[in-house]
């Protein structure tokens, strides 16, 4: 069973800067992609950023060029750099992953990003 542990979430001024990280433990040998999703107040799950494990990336829309995501496959850890932060991103951050031959998503319990404006 593999857990996930985050931090890095808080309250930050708009074009402001914030840094997530998310650290895997436990039998992580079969994780593929990670990354994270995020649930703003009254609205769907969304993904954010992803990257596999051999270190290709897709961001959503919404946050190309202002978010870079980048893992350690020796520490099973992964990061979010989040710059240039809107109140729009204000949401609840997911650390999630992947295993080979399975759609299933494994979740970490989420930390909260505010943005003010």
């Amino acid at each position: 069973q593999v857990q996930l542990v985050e931090s890095g979430g808080g309250l930050v001024q708009a074009g402001g800067s914030l840094r997530l990280s998310c650290a895997a433990s436990g039998s992580s040998s079969h994780i593929n992609a990670m990354g994270w999703y995020r649930q703003a107040p009254g609205k769907q799950r969304e993904l954010a950023a992803i990257i596999t494990s051999g270190g290709s990336t897709n961001y959503a829309r919404s946050v190309k060029g202002r978010f870079a995501i980048s893992r350690d496959n020796a520490k099973n850890t992964v990061s979010l750099e989040m710059n240039s932060l809107k109140p729009e991103d204000t949401a609840v951050y997911y650390c999630f992953y992947d295993r080979l031959g399975s759609t299933s998503l494994y979740w970490g319990q989420g930390t909260q990003v505010t943005v003010s404006s």
